[in-house]
């Protein structure tokens, strides 16, 4: 997963350039759930924002459309109706197949995340929390392509950017004092801004096709943790897992997770991987060709902080723009959410300095509560990736870890990262000490 590197290049203005009739306190580009939950947060708070979105709700992405309970947290503080009325699934926790066992875990009970999880489709997910933050006051433009970012010439700092907007797409410029970059793992205005990824930090590929199925209500999200590939003289283990997500809509969201630290990660086909492990699927579950209701796709997942730093020049990164992933399950929308209101928090409190120098010590306070709140646990989560990437740990901890409840609920606090961050059991104390005396990269 290469970005082009043909990238447009920044146009610069004058120091002294009108602000046009499309200008605002923020621009926020992007309104995926980084960028939504973003402009949410401002709009609430008061602030003037603009939210570009390239393409037009409803609008599909790739995921595997579970959600853990730190992303039912950041919904519920953005006041999402969750019911099951509403149109949501509930889910009670996580089934683990692997090694010939199978465990079903209950997501755990804190004081400082609900205990359950939901299920969405994307593309009716991601225009929810765009609609909220309409309604909390953010300005939407949808099919608005942003382009090159706007630079000040003296200082270097982004000012807005140039857009295409609507079908004919009309050129447009947008002006703010403060951009932010939601626009996922590709991220141009990032790369435009000098901001590229790190090869240093690990890369994950996801695949995923729907099917009509029996298993469609199911009320734990599944994750079998054996990947093989079958071809050649010996089967190889991968590095990565399958999920199951039943959607409660007559249909199964299938699909798998793959991590760059196997030496298989560039030359396999993983559609060709996903098929052949729905084939391997009991019958009557209608995993079956005849049954897929769309086409397998694929997206990257940025993680561990491959993109930094997360502020500079006026420009934060939320999101998949900063490769705010985790690393040890793959999950982004959670992370996604929590910096975007991250992010907010900050720019509100930049907003409020009387001088351009107390703002920008303000918004460098960005990328250290990131650092402060997720560093120590993504470093953990790079030696997992670099563990796991060998083969033969990877088929010992299947084999072993699954034949010990206790363990293995300890794993699922660790691999979702939900702990009570005071208090809370021996578990949250261990794993949040091991966060702690982690280092912060």
């Amino acid at each position: 997963m290469t970005e082009s590197a043909s990238v447009t290049e920044p146009v610069t203005e004058p120091a002294t350039a009108p602000r046009s009739e499309r200008s605002a306190d923020v621009i926020v580009v992007g309104a995926g759930p980084a960028g939504a939950t973003t402009a949410y947060h401002l709009a609430k708070s008061g602030l003037d924002v603009l939210l570009l979105e390239k393409t037009a709700f409803p609008r599909e992405k790739v995921c595997g459309d579970g959600l853990t309970p730190r992303a039912v947290k950041q919904l519920v503080a953005m006041g999402i109706d969750i019911s099951e009325e509403a149109g949501w699934l509930r889910n009670k926790g996580l089934r683990i197949i692997g090694g010939g066992s199978r465990l079903q875990l209950d997501w755990p009970d804190l004081a400082s995340f609900p205990d359950y999880g939901l299920v969405r489709k994307r593309d009716d997910f991601d225009e929810q929390l765009a609609r909220q933050a309409q309604k909390a006051g953010a300005r939407l433009h949808e099919r608005c392509n942003v382009g090159a970012p706007i630079v000040n010439e003296l200082t270097g700092h982004i000012t807005g950017v140039h857009a295409k907007l609507g079908d004919e797409k009309t050129p447009v410029t947008f002006h703010a004092p403060v951009v932010v970059a939601a626009d996922g793992n590709s991220t141009r205005l990032s790369l435009a801004m000098g901001l590229h990824r790190r090869e240093d930090r690990p890369m994950g590929v996801a695949v995923r096709t729907y099917f009509t199925s029996p298993r469609h209500d199911d009320d734990y999200l599944e994750s079998w943790l054996e990947l093989w590939d079958r071809r050649g003289a010996q089967d190889r283990l991968l590095p990565g897992y399958g999920w199951i997500f039943g959607m409660g809509d007559g249909t199964s969201n299938v699909g798998l997770g793959i991590l760059n630290s196997s030496s298989a990660f560039r030359e396999l086909d993983w559609r060709e991987i996903l098929k052949a492990w729905c084939a391997s699927m009991p019958e009557d579950w209608g995993y079956t060709p005849e049954n897929m209701t769309g086409p397998i796709r694929g997206a990257a997942l940025p993680m561990a902080f491959n993109r930094q730093p997360h502020y500079t020049k006026g420009l934060l990164l939320v999101g998949d723009a900063g490769g705010l992933v985790n690393p040890f399950n793959g999950e982004g929308i959670a992370y996604a959410m929590e910096s975007g209101a991250i992010a907010a928090e900050v720019i509100v409190q930049a907003h409020a300095r009387a001088t351009y120098a107390q703002r920008e010590l303000a918004l460098h306070r960005y990328p250290k509560v990131l650092k402060d709140t997720y560093g120590g646990y993504y470093s953990l989560g790079r030696a997992f990736v670099k563990l796991i990437g060998n083969p033969q740990v990877m088929r010992i901890a299947t084999q072993r870890g699954l034949t010990h409840p206790l363990l293995m609920r300890f794993t699922l606090k660790m691999l979702a990262n939900l702990t009570d961050p005071t208090g809370g059991d021996a578990m949250d104390r261990i794993i949040n000490g091991l966060s702690k005396v982690a280092p912060k990269a």
